[in-house]
C-alpha cells in the first residue's frame, strides 16, 4: 500500500434523517430552556417562595430546568425523549403555583410542543404514505 492510499480522506457519511417532530421540538425546547431559566430568576426576584425555602432556590430551579430542557433537545429521536419533553411541560406548569404568570409560559410553549409532536407526526405519516405509494 502506498502512503496516498493510507492518507486518503474517507467519504463523508450522509446526514441522519431527522423527523419533523424532532426538528421542531428541538427548536421549541431550546427556546423554552432560556425562558424557564428567566422564570427561575423571576421566582427569585419576586420572593415568590414565601419563606418556605430561601429565595435563591428559584435560581437553582431555573438553572436545573435550563440544563434538563436543553439536554432534552437532543433526545427527541427516541420515544423516551419525547416523553421527557412532555414531563418538562408539566414541571413548568407546576411553577404556576409560585408565580401564576408562569401559566402563560406553559400555555405558549406547551401548545408549541404539542403542535410539534402531534402535527409533526401527522405530516411524517403522510410523507411516509406518499413515499410508499411512489416506491411501491
Amino acid at each position: 500500500m502506498t502512503d496516498d492510499a493510507l492518507n486518503a480522506p474517507e467519504a463523508p457519511r450522509p446526514a441522519r434523517y431527522r423527523s419533523l417532530p424532532e426538528k421542531v421540538g428541538s427548536v421549541v425546547l431550546g427556546f423554552e430552556s432560556i425562558v424557564v431559566f428567566l422564570a427561575g430568576l423571576v421566582i427569585y426576584g419576586l420572593g415568590a417562595l414565601d419563606g418556605r425555602l430561601p429565595d435563591w432556590w428559584g435560581v437553582v430551579a431555573g438553572a436545573v430546568m435550563f440544563v434538563i430542557t436543553l439536554a432534552a433537545c437532543g433526545t427527541l429521536r427516541w420515544r423516551w425523549g419525547r416523553i421527557l419533553g412532555w414531563a418538562i411541560q408539566v414541571v413548568v406548569a407546576l411553577g404556576a403555583f409560585f408565580v401564576p404568570a408562569i401559566l402563560l409560559i406553559t400555555m405558549v410553549f406547551g401548545g408549541l410542543y404539542a403542535y410539534a409532536m402531534i402535527g409533526g407526526s401527522k405530516v411524517e405519516r403522510r410523507l411516509a404514505a406518499q413515499r410508499a405509494s411512489r416506491d411501491g
